[in-house]
């Protein structure tokens, strides 16, 4: 009996450490037509969990990695203008700079690199400037969509909208 007991022991913890765990900030994608090019954002989504994220989890006035864990990536496959800026096709890293009234946003040439810990900005390829918003719902999980007028980037009480052409 004790040997059937510590079997079926062993069999449960086996399968409950084979079991697929949720990650903590999962993958995610947002891909669309923008004009011609097409646009795929590759980033981990982290969740608010009821911690203030603005200029607190991710402070003001410094580089953040615009997602969690690898830097999050852009990638379009023509030419695109970006707040008026033109952005070569390729692959990038999406950084951004938040404060309270705009937003530094960073095309950076070095696509894979993790978190921004690595940050040269002199791999920046694109800087431009938008202005984020407040949202009428809360964003738990940070969110990107990619629509025809250009990219939104969401999260908790705030979006980012960037106009690319």
């Amino acid at each position: 009996m004790t040997l059937l007991l510590a079997v079926l022991l062993w069999s449960s913890y086996s399968q409950a450490q084979d079991a697929p765990k949720e990650k903590p900030s999962p993958a995610a994608t947002a891909t669309g037509k923008i004009g011609k090019a097409t646009v795929t954002v590759a980033y981990s989504s982290p969740a608010v969990k009821g911690r203030a994220i603005w200029g607190s989890l991710v402070p003001y006035g410094q580089v953040w990695r615009a997602g969690a864990n690898e830097a999050t990536t852009f990638t379009t496959d023509q030419p695109v203008q970006i707040e008026g800026k033109t952005l070569p096709a390729g692959t990038y890293a999406l950084f951004v700079i938040p404060t309270e009234k705009q937003w530094t946003v960073i095309f950076n040439k070095t696509a894979k690199q993790w978190g921004a810990f690595k940050y040269d900005e002199k791999q920046d390829a694109l800087r431009v400037i938008a202005t984020p918003r407040k949202t009428a719902t809360l964003a738990e999980r940070l969110v990107y969509e990619v629509n025809p007028q250009g990219l939104v980037l969401r999260w908790e009480n705030q979006e980012l909208p960037i106009a690319i052409k």
